[in-house]
């Protein structure tokens, strides 16, 4: 009898996961599969917070409920064993007599954190951890990340001409137009990574300057809750980011308290800002922040060290002069652009992409 590839079953997991992504957060994506003699009989995967787990969806997809007493299902994070929104996935497994569980990794969540796989085990259920341990871990980095540090996974995100400037010299005196970097395409992918973010920031210049919306439009999924920083609360009520359209919080000195979808929180900015900020957003459940701009805010996070991800988005653009971009040299690898490497669950990435001409 051929020995059954459990990496199959597992990266199928992972697929069926992924489609939570943009619906799932504070909750992690996960995704299960119910084998029957080596053949798929049932799938499922979370698709929203506070809606039925992945197990749950597999076990009610499976036709023939019969055969689940001779099968192996496969999920891409330890099943839950406590009562939240939803009862315990430990309980239905057991329910239905499942014999073998193949689970791709552990949940540090404290109410979970290696209790579904202790109860799976003295249900006397056969259980196998660490299939595919690293992709299934690398899917939720924004939640392992979280729950490990206290703070949200940081992108932080620019676009850039080839001679290494972001933007042109703007003041609100001058009114010169904006550098033209990002192309549909691009602009499509920026859209993307938002509807994945929780949360997105920018400081005060390119609030006042660009009168940003920071939502989705270029693709479909959830707006992140925008985040800006008006530390004189020199921002006007005209602006987009206090439209009420989406859930706006202002971090300020001058001003506290809730507007409607508006919420000012007063920080001490003689003090660090950037943690007293992480403070918020731990409060808050933001598990992956996208900071958006301008310079400054990125040189400031640069220089904290308080960054988990860089996208670079690049031009073939050649202009001279302008607001330089944030150096990154110094923390890319001599091997190339990308710096990868795994710090406690915690990974780091340096992606650059270039325009194609």
């Amino acid at each position: 009898m051929a020995e059954v590839d459990e990496g199959q079953y597992m990266r199928r997991c992972l697929q069926l996961a992924a489609n939570g992504k943009q619906t799932c957060s504070p909750n992690p994506m996960v995704g299960a599969v119910i084998v029957h003699k080596d053949r798929i009989i049932g799938e499922g995967w979370h698709r929203k917070a506070g809606e039925p787990h992945a197990e749950p969806n597999a076990i009610r997809s499976v036709k023939e409920c019969e055969w689940l007493c001779e099968s192996t299902m496969y999920v891409s994070l330890e099943p839950c064993s406590h009562f939240g929104k939803t009862p315990p996935c430990v309980e239905l497994i057991i329910q239905w007599g499942i014999p073998r569980v193949v689970i791709g990794t552990l949940d540090p969540f404290p109410l979970v954190a290696g209790r579904g796989v202790a109860k799976l085990k003295e249900a006397g259920i056969e259980v196998i951890v660490g299939v595919e341990e690293e992709a299934c871990r690398k899917l939720n980095q924004s939640y392992f990340h979280f729950l490990n540090t206290g703070r949200p996974r940081i992108i932080l995100k620019w676009a850039q001409t080839a001679d290494g400037f972001i933007d042109s010299i703007r003041t609100l005196v001058n009114k010169q137009t904006s550098l033209k970097i990002s192309t549909p395409f691009t602009q499509l992918i920026t859209h993307k990574l938002r509807s994945e973010c929780d949360a997105i920031l920018v400081g005060t210049n390119t609030a006042m300057l660009d009168n940003p919306e920071l939502n989705v439009r270029s693709w479909s999924g959830k707006n992140p809750l925008r985040l800006v920083i008006d530390r004189l609360g020199v921002l006007p009520d005209s602006a987009k980011l206090l439209d009420g359209s989406i859930e706006t919080v202002v971090f300020s000195e001058v001003k506290s308290g809730k507007e409607g979808k508006n919420t000012w929180i007063l920080l001490d900015f003689n003090k660090n800002i950037l943690y007293q900020m992480m403070t918020v957003l731990n409060r808050l459940k933001i598990q992956c922040l996208l900071v958006e701009g301008g310079a400054f805010l990125h040189e400031t996070f640069l220089q904290a060290d308080l960054w988990d991800e860089i996208q670079v988005e690049t031009s073939p653009q050649l202009v001279g002069n302008g607001v330089c971009a944030p150096n990154i040299e110094n923390i890319i690898t001599k091997s190339g652009s990308i710096q990868k490497y795994d710090a406690g669950s915690s990974y780091r990435e340096i992606r650059n992409y270039v325009h194609v001409c």
